[in-house]
């Protein structure tokens, strides 16, 4: 292609490579190193005057690093009197080796606090002074990241290629079934769902403790005494209304009970459909990560057994009338907002070691395609295979994600795991040769032959509608 240069970061050469190939051209030269005061250095060493300008850079467990060389490759680029720069953005890596999702700090893509920063916003801003004019990304995670930019935004979607996969190399497609390990994950699912003609289903873990019943302290007969549960050892408030109603017949004339005529016909017939519908809702406990039987013992039993009052929170409040009357902060609640799931505040928790977990849809006997954007972590790919197989009687499972980024030793954990048959990703992420060759379970699906194409439609002023939409 004449007129193109394209570049590559230091994060993903192999990707670069093949990008190259399939448009029958080469990496541009480009020089990056970093100096011993720990500055990035880059030296373009070829002419990019009146070119355009194609920077790749995926993903990098040096995240700062990684953006401020790409910033200043931009720069080069841009005082090199380039025609064009446009950045394809894959994947990132946070310093807390969390996955930070398809963009630089995404995961700070809103305020999480009153004082919280929106950092993405600020990384945009970056690139857009640097000198970029096109962005690329695959599979945007935050969508409402495409409004930070004042330049052209494109992010393609690996999913056409996961289901051409999976309509060439999956035995009776036809009769599997899409799932969401989460529900934050249910748009995606339900559109590779429409594609394939499939049903779907969902699994949803419960971040909330188990519950169990503390000491009798005076807070929590206060609080029972609200509920109607006692009343200083005394019977249920539903009990001291039957006496009221036994010893008092007037009293039964003042609210007489509803005449069986008066009810609505549809009642049973609403009950019978909420069985059948409560067939396909299947429940199981995971304790540590794995799923567990009924009666394995809870690990929060053994706080129950040394409960100290003394650090019990409830028991430890003080009720006044001050406290009831204290208006609330303007933005709702009090003091700080609350963390959002994509902190994983679980950690804190000791009585987040054990979950419940909810199985809705039939995957008896069926294929599971389990679908999310990203495998970081393997515990909820885990927990939500052991679920659909040994709860809900699944005979195959393939977890499918964009980005395989395998943070720790969750790929060993998810080949060790006999409840998952298949792992497939694309390589938007490098991931080690000895990982790749080690696993068994691994499939990579090539995405290069889909950015190729978008770079040279760019180049051209062709329509990348067609990307979108890829049929067989």
């Amino acid at each position: 292609m004449r007129g193109v240069k394209i570049f590559s970061g230091s994060s993903h050469p192999l990707l670069t490579e093949a990008i190259c190939e399939r448009l029958g051209a080469s990496p541009a030269a480009v020089e990056l190193r970093e100096l011993s005061n720990g500055e990035t250095s880059v030296n373009i060493g070829v002419s990019v005057r009146n070119q355009d300008v194609y920077i790749v850079q995926s993903g990098s467990s040096k995240i700062n690093d990684s953006v401020m060389e790409l910033l200043i490759m931009i720069s080069a680029c841009k005082g090199g009197s380039a025609k064009s720069i446009t950045v394809i953005m894959l994947t990132q890596m946070s310093e807390s080796r969390h996955a930070q999702r398809y963009f630089p700090y995404s995961r700070q893509s809103k305020k999480k606090t009153h004082r919280g920063s929106i950092t993405a916003r600020m990384i945009a801003n970056l690139l857009t002074i640097a000198g970029i004019d096109h962005v690329i990304t695959l599979d945007l995670h935050a969508s409402q990241m495409q409004g930070f930019f004042g330049k052209p935004v494109d992010n393609l979607f690996a999913e056409p290629l996961i289901a051409r996969w999976i309509r060439i190399n999956v035995p009776g497609w036809r009769d599997a079934v899409v799932v969401s390990k989460n529900a934050g994950g249910t748009k995606r699912v339900t559109s590779l769902a429409d594609t394939l003609k499939l049903n779907f289903g969902i699994v949803t873990t419960d971040r909330r403790g188990p519950k169990f019943k503390p000491p009798m302290t005076e807070s929590t007969l206060f609080f029972d005494c609200i509920e109607g549960s006692h009343v200083r050892g005394g019977p249920k408030l539903s009990e001291r209304h039957e006496v009221v109603h036994r010893e008092n017949p007037a009293f039964n004339s003042l609210r007489p009970e509803t005449p069986p005529a008066a009810r609505r016909p549809s009642e049973l017939e609403e009950a019978d459909f909420m069985d059948e519908r409560a067939r396909d809702v299947i429940t199981g406990r995971i304790v540590q990560g794995h799923l567990v039987d009924d009666d394995y013992p809870s690990p929060a039993l053994s706080r129950t057994d040394h409960h100290d009052s003394s650090t019990d929170p409830i028991a430890s409040s003080v009720i006044s009338s001050d406290s009831l009357t204290q208006p609330t902060h303007a933005l709702g609640g009090s003091g700080d907002a609350a963390e959002s799931d994509d902190d994983e505040a679980h950690a804190r928790c000791n009585w987040e070691k054990e979950r419940t977990i909810t199985l809705v849809g039939d995957v008896k006997d069926k294929t599971v395609f389990m679908v999310d954007d990203i495998i970081d972590k393997s515990s909820s790919w885990i927990a939500a295979a052991e679920t659909v197989v040994k709860k809900g009687g699944a005979k195959k499972v393939y977890c499918i994600a964009t980005h395989g980024l395998f943070g720790d030793d969750s790929l060993e954990r998810m080949q060790a795991c006999q409840s998952i048959n298949y792992i497939v990703v694309t390589n938007s992420f490098p991931i080690p040769i000895e990982r790749v060759r080690d696993s068994k379970k691994l499939i990579i699906i090539d995405i290069s032959t889909l950015l190729a194409e978008s770079i040279r439609r760019r180049h051209y002023g062709e329509s990348i509608s067609p990307l979108l939409y890829l049929k067989d």
